[in-house]
């Protein structure tokens, strides 16, 4: 089931009337587990079994790290939860992928092998809920959070419609605790989460679907070279199309569990504005670089081992991440690019800071300095100098989403000479019309996030007056419901 479907409506209406009735706490949470397992199954129902294979797996493998004071026994419990949930999720995310590549390298050594084709369907979600699961297990490992008593509280953990098939990816910390003590939105709660999940649905359908979609399919999808001005025009089309989709899915889900009592952590926070990668992964799908960080860059080592390892585990962490997308060497160089960004930038912050240090000694000592050498760039201080890279990591955040959205690599090389002129005499493939579609959506996007950078819709939308506010909420609706015959599938549902 998709929140942009007329299923859901009737669905959410009917998770929505049960948990207001005069019922018990616990009923409420049951009710929510059987919808949330009626929100999955209707998908395709016997990926439910996996779900609950690692529900209960992870739960009493928990319950027994907890109590168990032997490191080793205590390492060993870990291993279980850690192989069967990394293990289904390599089975059927990456087993097609590993099977390719290693009939590949048997015949770069010149031998034979041909193996049938794995007919494997990858469950939706797995690679959100696996990582819900594997953070509750490592934390109870690190004795940084205590085991739930409750399985009712902790199979709702997992299982919570709203971010159970493409995030937020929730931590114990920002769900479970929610569950103790029953929970029932205020009317301000129920107002901005229904007005969150309009707005979700306007950024999927309307914008996403209805705007951008059918103009990056297109450019993506040619096996030949275009114009420079096409091959732009469908990179910024699927540059704006991936974040309205994505953060218009966990909007939804924000505003989905705030209907019902419950505040689901931010997932994206204006990243077409940011100034740097570093700034840029602390905005974009910030659940999952959280994740890598806490529970891969730092036990990695993170920045505690010196420059060279940093830059290792910087690089290690970007490639699996990148990985975690989908398995395609198109995914892989995604991720490597964001490492080497992030490493180069290191590198340049670092620099930059050893000569600040400098110029701040040479002048405590009275020695003569030729301030402009010392001296930023010129307005990189100031709003346009600060815009002005943000463009600059933006147009290199689109590099990279050429390799993210290519089907293959020599699609991705193909496109990507075709945006800097390389291959001459492409053909043109867009109208008019959609150029322009494309670039006022890029336009008014990018506008947004610059305004909304250091602030937020929430704040935004206690200054305006409450007329604009319903006015626009009425127009996103309006333009949702004209626009829904066009919508599909979230994106992420395939990762």
């Amino acid at each position: 089931m998709v929140f942009n479907s007329f299923t859901f409506i009737v669905f959410f209406a009917v998770i929505l009337l049960l948990h207001n009735l005069p019922f018990s706490w616990k009923t409420k949470k049951v009710n929510l587990l059987l919808g949330s397992y009626l929100f999955y199954a209707l998908w395709n129902p016997p990926f439910i079994l996996l779900l609950w294979l690692s529900t209960v797996v992870d739960y009493y493998m928990a319950r027994l790290i907890a109590v168990e004071q032997r490191q080793l026994r205590r390492k060993l419990l870990l291993t279980v939860s850690l192989v069967l949930n990394l293990g289904m999720l390599s089975y059927f995310k990456y087993g097609g992928f590993l099977l390719e590549n290693f009939t590949a390298l048997l015949s770069a050594l010149g031998i034979s092998f041909q193996a049938a084709k794995p007919d494997i369907i990858l469950p939706v979600g797995i690679s959100f809920y696996t990582f819900v699961t594997l953070s509750y297990t490592l934390d109870v490992y690190r004795r940084k959070f205590e085991p739930e008593p409750s399985f009712l509280n902790f199979a709702l953990f997992v299982t919570f419609f709203p971010h159970l098939v493409a995030g937020p990816i929730v931590r114990p910390e920002d769900l479970m605790p929610q569950f103790h003590s029953p929970r029932r939105a205020t009317a301000q709660q129920m107002s901005w989460g229904l007005f969150l999940l309009s707005l979700g649905l306007f950024m999927k359908v309307t914008v996403a679907d209805g705007l951008l979609a059918d103009t990056a399919d297109l450019i993506f999808s040619l096996p030949f070279p275009v114009q420079m001005l096409d091959a732009w025009t469908g990179v910024l089309a699927f540059s704006s199309q991936i974040f309205c989709d994505f953060a218009g899915y966990s909007t939804c889900a924000i505003g989905v569990s705030l209907c019902l009592g419950f505040v689901l952590p931010d997932n994206f926070r204006y990243p077409y504005a940011s100034i740097g990668f570093q700034d840029f992964w602390r905005r974009w799908h910030i659940t999952l670089s959280t994740w890598l960080r806490d529970y891969l860059y730092i036990p990695l080592g993170g920045n505690r081992h010196g420059a060279f390892r940093t830059y290792i585990n910087l690089m290690i962490t970007m490639l699996l991440g990148g990985l975690w997308h989908g398995a395609s060497w198109t995914f892989v160089v995604w991720g490597a690019l964001h490492g080497l960004f992030l490493c180069v930038e290191r590198i340049i912050r670092q620099t930059a800071g050893r000569r600040r240090t400098a110029a701040a000694t040479q002048l405590a000592e009275g020695i003569v300095i030729n301030q402009a050498s010392l001296a930023p760039p010129v307005t990189s201080g100031s709003a346009f100098g600060q815009f002005m890279l943000a463009m600059l990591t933006l147009f290199f955040v689109n590099i990279t989403w050429v390799f993210f959205r290519a089907p293959t690599f020599n699609g991705a090389m193909l496109l990507l000479l075709s945006m800097f002129g390389v291959i001459p005499n492409g053909g043109t493939m867009l109208t008019t019309t959609a150029i322009i579609t494309v670039l006022t959506v890029t336009v008014v996007l990018i506008g947004c996030h610059w305004l909304l950078r250091n602030s937020s819709l929430s704040e935004l939308s206690k200054r305006l007056p409450w007329w604009v506010m319903s006015l626009g909420w009425a127009v996103m609706l309006i333009l949702v419901i004209l626009t829904q015959k066009s919508s599909g599938s979230f994106i992420y549902f395939q990762f």
